[in-house]
């Protein structure tokens, strides 16, 4: 089959690789009908996150049409079923699943002693990702096998299409985590830093949840229409200050939700002379990520209120003012996402007409032309915002 194949930094091939095969009776393997590049992914091209490994197949959105099951999938789901196969692998029989916390399922990831050496404790795993997290192959392919996939499936009916659910298995229930940790109430200003597809599911997901305001900060002509269309006040940091511009559209008391839907890559800029200083650590190895976002929101967020981080981190960060933070009384919430905690509610959503998901997308092509398009999605040309791969 064909796959997109990571060979190093800035380094995706579209390779001829073996087709998958049912290793456990728990397994499945699907046709992939559509899959998705993520910004995650960009920090795997540009080789921040460790333990990756020439030959890993990538991607973590992805959905299509079971076409074998292992004997231990007791029904759950049957041959010629369309389903969405969320990034977090789930046993759904641990302790962390029994909760609800699928993202750190104490079962799935095979690399555990890895990961339990790197994060004090076992994460799940996950697909196309970091060794690890597991060294799944993923899902920017043609066919992928689902370990666990009596519990890692979301299935979705035939009257909706590709577009409109594709992104339950990860933007859309990412960004509606990020909200939904913030505990919005009807008189919340809720700031996303960060217009990107999780930034822009964030900020329709605030606004279903009730904010009275919905802030967007971006520097992209492009995000910042879509984050308006959405029903966002928009800033770009580019053209005025966040500062002033937080404190004049919340009377001066700073918003009580921030969301950093950014992540390890914030944006080197002049006028942001953080960002500089880290660009600088991570080159001579002192740093791992840049955390501008992170410092910008404990400065600007209302005491008591509550910081929720979507965006990826990798390793280590720098300069954060960790006592301003304490003395303001700010709560911390943060994590890969829970995907089926979600899913039941979103897709009903979807149905109902609340939200049509596929309005992030704005590049559909081949997969041959992945590879290509990683650097058309990293480098934000021809206003790509959301790329979809047909295998």
């Amino acid at each position: 089959m064909r796959a997109l194949v990571w060979h190093g930094k800035e380094d995706i091939r579209c390779d001829r690789v073996s087709d998958p095969e049912i290793e456990h009776p728990r397994d499945a393997i699907i046709k992939v009908t559509s899959c998705a590049i993520c910004g995650s992914d960009l920090h795997l091209f540009h080789n921040f996150i460790p333990a990756m490994m020439p030959g890993d197949i990538m991607g973590h959105e992805m959905m299509g049409e079971v076409v074998e099951t292992g004997s231990g999938i007791n029904g759950s789901i049957k041959k010629g079923d369309r389903i969405v196969v969320p990034f977090t692998i789930t046993c759904g029989e641990c302790d962390q699943c029994k909760r609800g916390n699928f993202s750190v399922c104490e079962r799935t990831n095979r690399n555990k002693e890895m990961a339990d050496k790197a994060f004090g404790h076992t994460t799940a795993g996950l697909f196309g990702y970091t060794h690890l997290t597991g060294g799944y192959p993923g899902g920017q392919a043609e066919y992928l096998r689902v370990p666990f996939a009596d519990k890692t499936h979301i299935k979705v009916p035939d009257s909706l299409t590709d577009e409109q659910v594709l992104f339950l298995g990860d933007i859309f229930p990412t960004g509606w985590q990020a909200a939904a940790q913030c505990d919005i109430e009807p008189t919340d200003t809720v700031v996303v830093w960060g217009c990107g597809p999780v930034g822009q599911m964030t900020i329709r997901s605030a606004v279903l949840l009730g904010a009275r305001q919905v802030i967007a900060i971006d520097c992209i002509a492009e995000r910042l229409s879509m984050a308006e269309a959405g029903g966002a006040i928009t800033i770009d940091f580019k053209e005025e200050s966040v500062i002033d511009r937080l404190n004049e559209l919340t009377g001066g008391k700073g918003p009580e939700k921030c969301i950093d839907a950014v992540g390890l890559e914030s944006h080197v800029s002049m006028g942001q002379p953080d960002t500089l200083l880290d660009r600088a650590k991570q080159v001579v190895m002192l740093e791992s990520d840049r955390p501008h976002v992170l410092r910008e929101m404990i400065y600007v967020c209302r005491p008591g209120g509550i910081i929720s981080v979507p965006g990826v981190y990798s390793g280590f960060v720098d300069k954060i003012p960790i006592g301003m933070a304490m003395n303001k009384g700010l709560s911390f919430r943060m994590g890969q996402t829970h995907v089926k905690r979600w899913t039941d509610d979103l897709l009903r959503r979807i149905e109902e007409g609340q939200i049509d998901p596929s309005f992030v997308i704005t590049h559909t092509v081949g997969l041959e032309e992945g590879p290509e398009m990683y650097k058309v999605f990293r480098d934000k040309q021809d206003s790509c915002i959301k790329v979809v791969l047909k295998p």
